[in-house]
This record gives C-alpha cells, structure tokens and sequence, in this order.
C-alpha cells in the first residue's frame, strides 16, 4: 500500500502538467516571433502593445483578490497573533539590509565601469529626461498615508497591492480573535480561493498572446541601434544582476536554508519566462504565492513576505537606480564624487518606495529622485529611455528572485516552513499542480492539518 501510493498519487498532477508545458512552449515560440516582427516590421510591432498590456492586466486582477484570500487564511488558522507580528518584522528587516546591500554592489560596480564616459546629450533627449518625471511617485509620508483605503472594498478595486495587504491583515486577526466562530467565513474563503485560483489557470491560456504583443512593442520601439549604442551599460547591468542572484543570494540561500539557489529557479522556471516575456514581475506574483505554498512555507509567511516585498524588496530596482545614476552623471560631464553618490542613492531608496506600483517605476522613480534630489541630472534619463524596457526585463527578474529567495529565507528564520516537504517538491517528487494552482488534498481550514495548521514545521 505504501509502495503504491508514490506511484498513483502523482500520477493525475502529471498529466495536467504536461497539457501546460505546450503552453510555455507556445510562450517561447511567442517571444520568437515577437522579435522577429518588432525588427522587421517595427512600427506595425509598436502598435501590438496592447496585447501585452491586456495580458498584464488580466493577471493584475487576480493580485488583490488571491493576496487577501492567502493572507486572511494563513493568519486565521494562526493561534498567537504575535507569531505574525515576527515574521512581518523579520521581513521587513531583511528587506531593508538587501536594498542596502543592493545599492552597494550597483556603487561598486558602476564606478568601476564607468559606462557613461564620452556620451553627448542632444536637446531632443534633455526634453525626454524631463518628461518621465512621474506624478504619481508620492512623498514617503504620502506614501504611509495611501496604504490606507478610502473604504473596504476599495482596497479591492484600486490595485493597490499594500492596502490590499491592510485589509487582509484586519479580517484575518479579526477571524483570529472569532475563535470557533470565524470557522465559517475562513471555509468561505478557502472556497473563494480555489475559485480565483481556477480563473488565474484560465488566464494564464492568454500567456502566448501577450508574451507575443509586449516582446514586439519593445523591439519595435527601441530597435537595434539603441542597443549597440548602450550596450556598456546594458551588460554591466545584467552581469551585475546575474552577480547579485547567484552569488549574493544563492549564499544565503545556502548558508540559512541549505538549499542550492539553482533547484529552486528550476522549480520557478515557468515563472521566470511569464516575467522575461511581459517585463512585469508582477504577472508572476499570484503564481509565485501559490508556488511557495506548494513549497512548504506557511501561508502567514508567504502572504505577508511576497505582497510586502513586492513594494520594499525591489532588488534588481535598486541596482538599477545606482547604475543609471553613475551613467548620466558621467554622461552629462558632471562625473559624481563618492561624498555625492551615498547621499543621492539613499534618498533613491526612500524614494522608490514612493512610486511602489507605478507603471514603469524604474524609469520613473529614477527620474522623480533625481528631480528633487539633484536636478541637474533629469536632462539625463533620456539617454535610457530607448533601452529601459530591456533593462525593466532584468530589473523584473531579479526583483522576482529577491522576493522568492525572501520567502525561503524568512520561513526558515521563523521555523514556518516544512524542510522535507520543499526538498521533496524540488526533487520533483510533488509536482505542483498547474490546473488548480493548490493542492487539493492538503487540509487548510477546520480539518485535521497537523503542524500545517498551526503553521510550521522546523526545516
């Protein structure tokens, strides 16, 4: 009986995964197709990029919906309130050190390079700088005050990921404190989650079609030229990203969880294409919750590190902001003294949590710091502009890996996550289900979960 059960249990997950790898193939032969139509055909490719947009915004609508659910049953089925409290701080902390840490390398590498040496900048391109200064990136007190929404429900429609996260945490100390009687409303909740769920499975259908419209749009708009001439910038980028991901954090992967930081990108292969394919890391977000579920890491962990980090844990955002910085000062003539570099990258860093959410907040929290902080480097973001949707896809990917490695890190600091369970799925002995999004014969609410309910089983 035991024998047989490894061997009829993964058998239904596997054949529904194999219906979806057609769809990921069908992603990459999209992005090929893309490429090819936004450099032969550049101006018809510019006009499909509502294709893309249409996409992102498809999975955008999931976001509030599944983040409030995870959250308000992960702290529901949570006896001690305070255990939330910790992971929140835990959390918060390590995001806080790895912005720092980001910003460090991005220093260190972008003064070593010095990408921006001999450049000249047209009035044409000034003009450009200035217009990507956004109004929607707030003061950082503004800021605190918009995760506050003007009502209950509109927390749910203006697509704002942390107030969202607000009202998930008040229903879900609220049915905490209900004790037995909010054992109705979380089963409520957990139905409502399979629900959405199913729809994001339906959804992710349209993957190839909106991986097509935003990889051509952006090759049609930037075109080969802007790429030969940034192209300094643009590999020290990667290469200094690529340096962050595997060195920086798959040491720490290794040193607190013991796990090779490989195994785990291989499980979010799929992932990592959706946000290579939209340039949006937030297209990954609802799978990257349910994916760390399946992991092993309790739901108060994932959905509270994952929304959270989402606005404070902007890695590859931060290398960025560094970088682009370094470029345009040297590009403009006006080369930055190390005294004059820590002060502007600090007020980036505050800055950036201003314009969490904002479409394109690379680009224009970059340009909204450096209008406050030292104007005379805006005339400059318009030497980016033509490359900043290939950096965006870096950018994406490293920021989604932070939040995965983050994740790991804080369920293994707080003992909330199962070790055997994760070593298990990334042996690909569990298999994640593709159709479903969860794991169907995991209790989670009122049944006999075990350590699971409680949350947390030491790694």
């Amino acid at each position: 009986m035991a024998a047989s059960t490894p061997d009829t249990a993964p058998a239904a997950p596997r054949a529904k995964r194999d219906r979806t790898h057609h769809l990921y193939l069908a992603v990459v032969v999209a992005v090929a197709l893309g490429i090819a139509v936004g450099l032969v055909w550049p101006d018809a490719a510019v006009e499909l990029k509502p294709l893309g947009t249409g996409f992102v915004n498809l999975i955008k609508m999931m976001i509030s919906p599944i983040i409030f659910c995870t959250i308000v049953l992960g702290i529901g089925s949570v006896r001690k309130a305070a255990k939330v409290g910790a992971v929140g701080g835990i959390a918060l902390g390590y995001f806080l050190v790895m912005s720092l840490v980001a910003l460090a390398i991005g220093l260190v590498v972008g003064n070593v390079l010095h990408p921006g040496a001999g450049l000249h900048l047209t009035h044409a391109l000034r003009q450009t700088g200035h217009a990507q200064v956004s109004s929607e990136a707030l003061p950082p007190v503004d800021f605190v005050l918009s995760i506050v929404p003007t009502t209950f429900v509109s927390a749910f429609t203006t697509g704002q990921v942390l107030q969202t996260l607000l009202v998930a945490l008040l229903a879900g100390f609220a049915l905490q404190a209900m004790g037995p009687a909010g054992q109705p409303v979380l089963r409520g909740v957990e139905h409502l989650q399979r629900l959405v769920f199913r729809i994001l499975s339906m959804v992710m259908w349209a993957a190839p079609v909106g991986a097509f419209g935003a990889i051509a749009a952006v090759v049609g708009s930037a075109g080969p030229d802007a790429l030969k001439s940034l192209a300094a910038l643009m590999l020290g980028f990667y290469v200094t990203c690529l340096l962050f991901v595997f060195v920086v954090l798959g040491a720490l992967l290794r040193i607190v969880a013991g796990l090779n930081v490989l195994s785990l990108f291989r499980y979010l292969a799929r992932e990592f294409l959706l946000i290579l394919s939209t340039s949006s890391s937030e297209s990954a977000l609802p799978r990257l919750i349910a994916k760390m579920e399946h992991l092993g890491v309790s739901k108060p962990v994932v959905g509270i590190t994952v929304p959270t980090g989402y606005s404070f844990n902007l890695d590859g955002t931060m290398i960025y902001m560094t970088m682009a910085s370094l470029y345009i000062a040297e590009a403009l003539g006006t080369p930055m003294s190390v005294g004059e570099q820590i002060p502007l990258l600090l007020f980036l860093l505050l800055a950036s949590k201003g314009a969490a959410g904002v479409s394109g907040a690379g680009l224009a929290t970059l340009a909204g710091g450096l209008q406050s902080h030292k104007p005379a480097l805006v005339d400059g973001v318009g030497l980016i502009v033509g490359i900043d949707r290939f950096m965006s896809e870096a950018r994406a990917l490293t920021n989604f890996a932070g939040n995965a490695v983050a994740t790991v890190l804080v369920g293994t600091w707080t003992k909330e996550i199962d070790g055997a369970r994760v070593r298990r799925v990334l042996a690909g002995e569990l298999p994640f289900d593709e159709t479903t999004l969860q794991d169907e014969g995991r209790p989670t609410v009122g049944g006999a979960a075990g350590p699971r309910e409680e949350g947390l089983v030491k790694a």
